[in-house]
This record gives C-alpha cells, sequence and structure tokens, in this order.
C-alpha cells in the first residue's frame, strides 16, 4: 500500500511539471511609437486562441498561462496598425498610427482591395499627405504625389480648378479629364465644394483593370475620394484645427525694365534707329526721336520728367538728361498736376489673408458610426475682387440594424461666396488687371494726382485714377488706353454665391453569407447666382451708364447603383463576383438677363437699370448614361490573383445607332515572396502584375451626330443660322490599355513600384474646319489613333525608424511619349515639312501640327535663323523649282514669306513627378516636397511680347534682353535691332520656343506635437502647433515663365499668377 501511494505522489507531481511546462507567463508593455507614451486599453491576444489581455493604465499587460506551443501574440488598437510579435517571457511592443495603413486596403471602384492583391495600377494618397497641403481644392494636393498625372492650371485665383492627366491624354478634341468619384458616386459638382479636411483619402486609377467597371466616363481614369468615417474606438473623437496665414505672389516677374529713366532710353533708341534707317543723319534723328518721345507718332504720351527749359530729356549720347528729375507738375485748364510714375504691381497687388477653421466630432461602435464636421475658409486673393468664402458641413452616418441589414448615408453642404476677375488671360484686354501690372511701362501714372502729391478726388467721392484717356493732365496712353482695370476692380463687381448639396445612401443587405445585395443612390445639387455689375463712371461700361447682368445655374444629377457580390471559397481557391447596373442622369439649367443705364452705383439689381441689354435668356443641357457590368476576381491561396471585368456602356451623347458600346478588362497578379521556394528573408513583398482592357470615352460634348441651329431675330421675324453641322455616325473613342509591374518592399524600409504602360486610343475625334459658305465653321468626326506610353518609378525609403527619430524619403518618376500613329486618308490630310526636308502627314491646328508619328502637341513654327548684317530678323522660307518641288532654303525678313515648319517639339515633358522628406524628431515634425518636369518645348508668349519692338502701338514694357540687342557695336548677337516699326522683331516663330523644364517647391511643414503627458493633463489627447507653406518657389528657364498653364497654347503673364500661401496654425484632439 505505501508503495502504490509513493507511485501515485510521484504521478502527479510529473502531471503537475508537465502541465507547468506547457503553459508559461508573458509579460509586456505596448506604447506608442508617436511619442513614446503607453498606449492604454489595447487588445493582447494569443494568435489562433481566445486567450488575451487589455493594456493597463501603464500599457502594461500580463499573460499567465500561455501555451508553450504558441507562438505569435497579435496586438491591436484603434487608430493603429495592428502588430504580429513574436512570443517571449517580456515583450515591448511599438504601436504605429494608422496612417501608414492606408496602401494596405485602398478604395477602389465598388469596394475596397488589398493592395497586395490588386492587380490593376493604383495609388493612394491618405490623410498624411493630404494635411502637409494648403490647398482649397482637394484634387491640388496630387501635384508630385501621384505618378503619371500632371496638373496644369492658368488660373491662381482662390478656388480656380487645375486641369489634371492621367497618363496623358486620349483625345485631341474630347476632354481629357478624369472622373471625379466621392463616397462610390460620379461626382459632377464644383470640386471646391469638397473641404479637403473631410477627405480621409484620394484613390488614383490608371489602367483599365483599375476603372473598366467606371465605363466611358472612366476611360481617362478616375480619382475616387473617399471621405471621413468615424474609427471604432467606442468614445467620441473631437478635433479642431485653426490656421492663419497670407497669400502672396508665388511666380517671379520677368525681368523687365523697372526704371522709368532707362525705359525712356530704350524708347528713344527704337525711335532714333528708326529715323536713322530713313536716311536722317545723327543729328536730325537725335531731334525728331526727342520731338517725338511724347507724341502721338510713335511716342509714349507721357513725359514725367523735369528738364530746364532748352533742353531734351534724352542726350546725344542716348542716355538721361543728367539735369532730368523724376516728377513733373503741369497745368491743364487751370488745374495743376504732378505727374509721376507708379508701380503698379504694387498699386494693383495685395498680401491676401487666409484664414481656415475645422470641427468634427466622431465616434463609432460594433453596431453603428457617425462624422459630422464643420468648416470655414476665408480666402482673400493677391488682387482685389478675388476672394472665396466657404462653409461647408457634412454628417456621414451608418448602423449595422440587423446581422443581414445594413443601413447609411452622407450628406455634405457647401455655402460659397466668390469674386472673379474679368478677361482673365486677355492679353488686351481693357479689363485684365495682370495684363496692366505685368505689361505696363515704368513710366505711367496709376492715380491722377494734385501738384502736392496728394490723390484727386471726383465729384462722387471716388478717388481718381488714371485710364490714359485724358483725365490726367490731358495726357493719352497709347498702351490699351481709356482703361484702368485697378479701379474697375474696386467699383465693379463678379459676384458667384449659392449652395451646393452632395449626398448618398446604401443599403447593404446579406441574406447568407458570401452574398451581398447593395443598393447605393447619390445626387448632387448646385445652385448659383451670378451678379455682374460694371460701373457707371469709369472703364468699359462708363459710355452706357453702367450694365447690371445677372444670371442663375443650376446643376442636378442622381446616379442609381445596383451591386449583387458573392464571395465563395473552395480549399485554397477564392472567388469574389459582381454584378451590377448603374444608371446616371444630368441636368444644367440658365436663366440670365442684363440691363444698362444704372440709377445709382449702390443699387446693383436689374430694377435699378432701365435699357435692356441682350434681353432675357435660357438654357437647358440634360445627358445621361447607363451601364450594365460584372466582375469576376480570384485568388489562390493568397498568392495569385486574377481579375476580369465586363461592361456594357451607353450614352446619349451619341446617335441612337451608335449609343451602346463594350469594354472589357483582365488583369493577374502574382506574390513572389509567398511561394515556398522563395527564402530571401529581406524581401518582404514581391509582386508581379499584368492588365489590358478598353474603355470608351464619350466626353465630347452634346448633340454633335445632329445639325443644330441658331434662332435668330430676322428683322423682326424668326429665323435660323447653322451653329454647327453633325456626323450621324461619329462613335466612341475606345481606350485600349495595357500595363505591366512589379511592386516591392525590401528590408522592411524600402518599398516601390515599377510600371510600363501603353494607352491606345482609336477612333479618334477631330474637329475639321470648313469652308464658311457652307455656312458653319466645323464639324467632328472619327479620324486616327495615338498612342501614349511610358514608365513609372514610385520609391519609399524609411531610412531611420527609431523612437525618438524617424526619416523617410520619397520619389517618383514618370516618363510620357505621346504619338499619333494613324490618321483618315481620306479627311483632308496635307503633307509639311521639318526644316530638314523631312514629310508628315496630318492636319495644321494654328501653331500645332497633328501628324502621323509626331505628338499632338507638335509645334508648326515659322523657324528663326538670327539676324543679318544689318541686325534685322531673319527667318527660313523654302526654295521651289519650277514644278514646285523642294530643292533647299534661304533666308528672308519677311516674316509673311517665311515657311512654317514640323519642329518635332512638343509640348509635353519627357520625364514629370515629384520627390520630398518627412523628419520627426522628438516631437518635431518636418515634410518638404517637390515637384518638377524635364524636357518639352513651351512657347513664352509673354517674352515675345518684351521682345518686340514698338510697332503700331507703345507703351508696354521691354524685356532687359533687348540690351543685348544687335548694333554696329554689338554684332554678336540674335536679338534683332531694336527699331520702331519692326513687325517682325517679336514675330511668332522657333525663337520664342522655351524648354519647358521646371523645379518647384510645392510645400513645407514645420511642425511640433506636445508630449501626450502633458496634454492628457488638460483632457486633450494631442496638440500640436505648425507653420506650413504651399507654392514657395519655382525655378524654370526664364523667370516669370511657367510652363504650367497648360499644354495646348502659348504661355502667358496676363493670367492670375500663383499664390505662395504662408500660414501658422494650431490642431487639437479631445
Amino acid at each position: 500500500m505505501k508503495r502504490k501511494l509513493m507511485l501515485l505522489l510521484a504521478c502527479l507531481f510529473v502531471g503537475i511539471g508537465l502541465v507547468t511546462a506547457q503553459t508559461q507567463k508573458v509579460t509586456g508593455v505596448v506604447i506608442s511609437e508617436e511619442d513614446g507614451q503607453p498606449v492604454i486599453g489595447a487588445s493582447v491576444l494569443v494568435k489562433g486562441t481566445q486567450i488575451g489581455a487589455i493594456t493597463g493604465v501603464d500599457g502594461d499587460f500580463t499573460l499567465p498561462n500561455v501555451p508553450s506551443s504558441a507562438k505569435t501574440l497579435v496586438i491591436s488598437y484603434i487608430g493603429m496598425q495592428t502588430q504580429e510579435v513574436a512570443i517571449k517571457s517580456s515583450v515591448k511592443v511599438v504601436m504605429k498610427s494608422d496612417t501608414e495603413m492606408l496602401d494596405e486596403v485602398m478604395v477602389v471602384a465598388f469596394g475596397t482591395a488589398k493592395k497586395s492583391a490588386f492587380t490593376g495600377s493604383a495609388k493612394v494618397v491618405g490623410t498624411e499627405k493630404l494635411e502637409q497641403s494648403q490647398v482649397t481644392n482637394v484634387t491640388d494636393a496630387l501635384a508630385g504625389a501621384v505618378p503619371g498625372v500632371t496638373l496644369t492650371s492658368n488660373d491662381g485665383a482662390p478656388g480656380a480648378k487645375s486641369s489634371i492627366k492621367i497618363r496623358g491624354f486620349s483625345s485631341i478634341n474630347a476632354k481629357n479629364d478624369p472622373l471625379i468619384i466621392v463616397d462610390g458616386a460620379p461626382y459632377s459638382g464644383d470640386i471646391n465644394n469638397i473641404n479637403p479636411n473631410d477627405v480621409e483619402s484620394m484613390t488614383v486609377l490608371k489602367d483599365a483593370a483599375s476603372n473598366a467597371l467606371y465605363g466611358a466616363r472612366g476611360a481617362n481614369g478616375v480619382i475616387i475620394i473617399t471621405t471621413k468615417r468615424a474609427n471604432m474606438s467606442g468614445e467620441a473623437k473631437v478635433t479642431f484645427d485653426a490656421k492663419w496665414g497670407a497669400n502672396t505672389r508665388a511666380l517671379q516677374k520677368y525681368e523687365v525694365i523697372d526704371n522709368p529713366g532707362m525705359y525712356y532710353e530704350m524708347h528713344y533708341r527704337a525711335m532714333n534707329n528708326y529715323y536713322k534707317s530713313t536716311g536722317m543723319n545723327d543729328q536730325a534723328a537725335w531731334l525728331e526721336a526727342n520731338k517725338n518721345l511724347f507724341g502721338s507718332n510713335g511716342g509714349l504720351g507721357y513725359n514725367v520728367y523735369t528738364v530746364p527749359d532748352g533742353q531734351f530729356l534724352i542726350g546725344q549720347n542716348g542716355k538721361l538728361n543728367p539735369n532730368a528729375t523724376l516728377g513733373r507738375v503741369t497745368n491743364y485748364k487751370g488745374r495743376d498736376y504732378l505727374l509721376t510714375p507708379d508701380d503698379w504691381e504694387d498699386v494693383g497687388m495685395r498680401t491676401g489673408l487666409r484664414q481656415e477653421y475645422n470641427f468634427s466630432v466622431s465616434a463609432a461602435n460594433e453596431k453603428s458610426s457617425f462624422y459630422v464636421s464643420l468648416g470655414y475658409l476665408g480666402n482673400e486673393g493677391i488682387t482685389e475682387g478675388s476672394d472665396l468664402k466657404r462653409l461647408t458641413g457634412r454628417l456621414k452616418a451608418d448602423y449595422q440594424a440587423k446581422k443581414w441589414l445594413k443601413i447609411g448615408g452622407n450628406m455634405g453642404y457647401a455655402r460659397f461666396d466668390s469674386n472673379s476677375l474679368s478677361n482673365n488671360g486677355t492679353s488686351s484686354s481693357t479689363g485684365n488687371i495682370w495684363a496692366f501690372v505685368t505689361q505696363m511701362a515704368p513710366i505711367y501714372p496709376a492715380y491722377v494726382r494734385n501738384a502736392d502729391g496728394s490723390i484727386m478726388v471726383d465729384n462722387n467721392g471716388i478717388g481718381m485714377m488714371d485710364y490714359g484717356s485724358g483725365i490726367n493732365a490731358g495726357m493719352q496712353r497709347p498702351f490699351i488706353a481709356d482703361a484702368n482695370p485697378i479701379l474697375d476692380n474696386k467699383l465693379n463687381t463678379r459676384n458667384s454665391e449659392g449652395n451646393a448639396i452632395n449626398g448618398n445612401a446604401f443599403v447593404d443587405i446579406t441574406p447568407i453569407e458570401g452574398l451581398k445585395v447593395t443598393f447605393n443612390g447619390a445626387f448632387n445639387l448646385d445652385e448659383t447666382r451670378h451678379s455682374y455689375v460694371y460701373n457707371p463712371y469709369y472703364g468699359q461700361f462708363d459710355s452706357t451708364g453702367g450694365t447690371v447682368s445677372k444670371y442663375h445655374t443650376r446643376t442636378y444629377d442622381y446616379n442609381l447603383q445596383q451591386l449583387v457580390s458573392y464571395a465563395r471559397s473552395f480549399g485554397d481557391n477564392n472567388f469574389d463576383i459582381l454584378l451590377g447596373h448603374e444608371y446616371y442622369d444630368y441636368r444644367y439649367y440658365e436663366l440670365g438677363a442684363s440691363k444698362s443705364q444704372m440709377f445709382s452705383q449702390g443699387n446693383k439689381e436689374l430694377d435699378g437699370a432701365i435699357i435692356d441689354g441682350q434681353g432675357a435668356s435660357s438654357y437647358k443641357e440634360r445627358r445621361n448614361n447607363e451601364g450594365f457590368f460584372g466582375r469576376l476576381q480570384y485568388n489562390y491561396d493568397e498568392r495569385i490573383f486574377g481579375s476580369a471585368s465586363l461592361r456594357r456602356d451607353a450614352s446619349s451623347r451619341f446617335h441612337p445607332d451608335h449609343r451602346w458600346g463594350t469594354f472589357w478588362s483582365v488583369g493577374g497578379a502574382w506574390l513572389i515572396n509567398k511561394e515556398s521556394w522563395f527564402d530571401a528573408s529581406w524581401v518582404q513583398e514581391l509582386k508581379l502584375k499584368a492588365s489590358i482592357g478598353s474603355q470608351g470615352n464619350d466626353n465630347i460634348g452634346d448633340f454633335l451626330y445632329t445639325d443644330r441651329f441658331n434662332i435668330i431675330n430676322s428683322n423682326n421675324s424668326l429665323g435660323t443660322s447653322f451653329k454647327s453641322k453633325g456626323t450621324k455616325d461619329i462613335t466612341w473613342e475606345t481606350n485600349t490599355n495595357f500595363n505591366i509591374g512589379a511592386e516591392f518592399q525590401l528590408w522592411n524600409r524600402v518599398t516601390g513600384s515599377i510600371e510600363y504602360y501603353r494607352r491606345k486610343t482609336s477612333d479618334m475625334l477631330f474637329s475639321f474646319t470648313v469652308a464658311p459658305s457652307l455656312g458653319y465653321a466645323s464639324y467632328m468626326d472619327n479620324v486616327g489613333n495615338m498612342v501614349n506610353s511610358g514608365v513609372e518609378m514610385d520609391f519609399n525609403v524609411n531610412i531611420f525608424d527609431t523612437r525618438n527619430f524617424t526619416w523617410d524619403v520619397n520619389v517618383n518618376i514618370s516618363t510620357l511619349k505621346n504619338r499619333i500613329t494613324m490618321l483618315d486618308p481620306d479627311k483632308l490630310i496635307t503633307t509639311e515639312y521639318t526644316a530638314d526636308g523631312k514629310g508628315y502627314k496630318g492636319y495644321s491646328n494654328g501653331s500645332f501640327f497633328i501628324g502621323e508619328d509626331l505628338s499632338m502637341f507638335t509645334w508648326r513654327l515659322k523657324e528663326y535663323a538670327g539676324v543679318n548684317e544689318k541686325g534685322e530678323s531673319l527667318f527660313y522660307k523654302n526654295v521651289k523649282d519650277e514644278a514646285g518641288n523642294i530643292t533647299g532654303r534661304e533666308t528672308t525678313t519677311n516674316h509673311a514669306q517665311a515657311d512654317y515648319y514640323i519642329t518635332e517639339e512638343s509640348s509635353i515633358p519627357k520625364v514629370y513627378g515629384g520627390f520630398g522628406t518627412k523628419l520627426k524628431v522628438y516631437g518635431v515634425d518636418f515634410g518638404i516636397n517637390f515637384t518638377y518636369q524635364i524636357g518639352g518645348k513651351q512657347y513664352d508668349g509673354t517674352y515675345a511680347y518684351f521682345m518686340s519692338s514698338p510697332y503700331g502701338t507703345a507703351g508696354y514694357n521691354y524685356h532687359k534682353d533687348l540690351l543685348n540687342s544687335w548694333t554696329p557695336e554689338n554684332t554678336n548677337t540674335n536679338i534683332p535691332r531694336f527699331q520702331m516699326n519692326d513687325q517682325y522683331s517679336g514675330a511668332m516663330s522657333t525663337r520664342f520656343l522655351t524648354n519647358a523644364s521646371f523645379l518647384n517647391i510645392q510645400n513645407i511643414n514645420v511642425g511640433y506635437t506636445l508630449p501626450s503627458k502633458w496634454t492628457r493633463k488638460l483632457a486633450i489627447n494631442s496638440l500640436r502647433v505648425y507653420m506650413s507653406a504651399e507654392n514657395v518657389f519655382y525655378w524654370s528657364k526664364r523667370k516669370g515663365f511657367d510652363p504650367r498653364q497648360s499644354y495646348d497654347e502659348t504661355t502667358n503673364a496676363t493670367f492670375y499668377s500663383p499664390m505662395r500661401t504662408i500660414s501658422g496654425g494650431v490642431s487639437f484632439e479631445f
């Protein structure tokens, strides 16, 4: 018995030992990478079991009975990345913010996708990147951030929109803009009505596998904007952000002459050279030039210098009289005036105030979530009359009503009030303030002054400004006479105010596991009232007693989607099927009227004027699209992925016989690093992918398939006139996209992608001009094919990653080759030649040539050949034999006789992209981002203007490069002799084609986040103070030259300059 008892006790101790050996105690602490503080309430779970714990107030946890066979702990916390760590007796876990997870799950067409499983080409711009940009228009944050994306804009005013291109150009005459999707639905409203602070992420879809499900409207790429949603934290999260800053001119001025004396010397030089060319001797030319320097015969109109009696302003040496003093008092009609020049830019420009406030509250649990926000933006432009005020609000909520039923909705509201300038970009317009401040010679007064220098006041109490029309001491200004848009902008009103609402709602029904039925509905409504009031005292409309115009526009569209998806797995084989139907309806309404002869400047309504202008008018536009589509996605063991989609699309923009089109895509991907034979531990991810597909493009305008007519008043009888000639057989432009690439993550520090794409447009649309005798100007037809191809590279390197110091560097590089590969030979094709005699077939399109094997923006110009021995401009022309064959070339001084040549130079850059870096050191963060482009040629129209000799008019400014123009003593130059009445010195030619490369500091951010151990005492979870700057500095071939304006026209400094914004702010989270 005793022996049995001893044996039983031995077995008991052995069993206890075995059990003890099978479990272990694990302790640890969880901290935040951002500030090193404990993470309270984090979930710590033994992977594959129900064993777990929650971290305490010090971020600590204890797991007393962890099986010895367990290998991994899973740590999760709302707002931070889930971490998996190896089990040890003591564990320290550093949690990273979830802003770094945005690339893990992407919002894509009609759903989401894991980045690792996605077969298409897409790039996500997340919250952290968006917060680095001070933009009014959220899509402007894409500048330099996404490979393959370019932004151009010729308007830098608050609220102005950029033109976005994704992987080049799909069409010559149809629109090339991408489709904008907001929270799953197409968005046709003003993108400025979406508060960037409400945006969680933007996903740019670039190939057919990514955007084919959007059909015809997605042919130029898709930008998916996803608004913020509450994180599942249980407790409400409250945020407040405020920033204040200043707007200034970002673009440098051209290096024009800014000294009045030097300007008079230059203009004298032009006149003196002219008189000498007519046969006058030096003495006679000097006297004649001085006599006419201020006159109407090529003169400047104004003399703002006082010189002693009997002396001339310019001496025989061509220099300003040393006895001349700036400022001249003159008597006109019994009143003394002081004539003294002003810096028109100082007078017309200002520093604008920018202030922005954003407030949000959000909360979520297992059943529901909500996000509500309110924002205000006040953004003053750098000229008076170009301001934007915007009030926004958003409410987003969803609710899991039943296990099988989820509902939700999202409503955004914007109240906007903006002013705009008239005639932006019109260089010779009397109403364009940028034409004045950019081109005005430095000798002209902006104000009318009394003899003591004070500004005169008229009978209406208005400070008088000089219109160059005799109002100032009888002086007549030859440059854009009877105009002063600075005062016009003060007295005139160009206001647009209104309300915009966009909303959507969804219902998700999950009747069985894996099957989901979704109903989505969305709408956009924009009501805008435009009020244009032009004063009765000065400027363009003083002769009509002032003019009042009122326009009301209404844009309304809605989108309905019905989706059925089913996901099922069979072992390692996983399938996901989507079927859907979509209907989109767009409507636009416009109603307007105008009157003149205002009763008073204060009454700015139609009832305050008495003479009907063009009368009342109204306009209505409507179009719709419908599509049926399906998608199949497959993955094998999360290693091999495939996708295929098909969409049958209809567009009301085509004739009923050509309204439907069928479009498709297929794609595949292979995660090589997940293969069992792959053992490179330094490679965390290596994915190969490829896709191909086709889409239609219907961005061509409405009713081009039928003849259109204008209704006219013909002596009070009803009449019609041709507006446009229709082409019944006009059909879809079809884009076929091929994409192949690789994505990788190396050493846990380097991530990136390399992709090649080829995008072919078939049945390309082109507008053909016809003889005026036919009664219409042009018609559209499908004529040819075009190819865009290139390589995109995107790299991100985490150089340092420690608790108190992180440093990341990013760079993206894109190339673009655009070529027209085929044109219809039956559609009026001509042959034109390069300078070396190479012929191209195609169509002349102004200063461009649309030709086979050329870029769509290939310049067609007369070729500059320098100057001759007399300093005259030379241009090339062809020499032909009796049969009309070109046998050679010769030069001519007559620009009109010179021939046009195909330059083989395009405005499209060869390489473009962005790069930047960000650092975090003990709570201090710093970030800087650049955009750039290399190559391409743009025509610098403003420089050409500044390099022109006075011909027909005078008084515009001159570029300092004219100081190096040809003289008998300076023959080693290609700048022609500066001479009045030389009509060809600034003629359009290859002389002014300019390298379009640039580098821009897009933004700089510096901030400090206070340690949480300080802020938590004040019940503040996070507090950050910061400074940021946008459009900081810009380099190009020439000061003032900005090739970012556009690809399809000459650059022009009479457009509103880009603005530099420098702000300081504070951000709270409670």
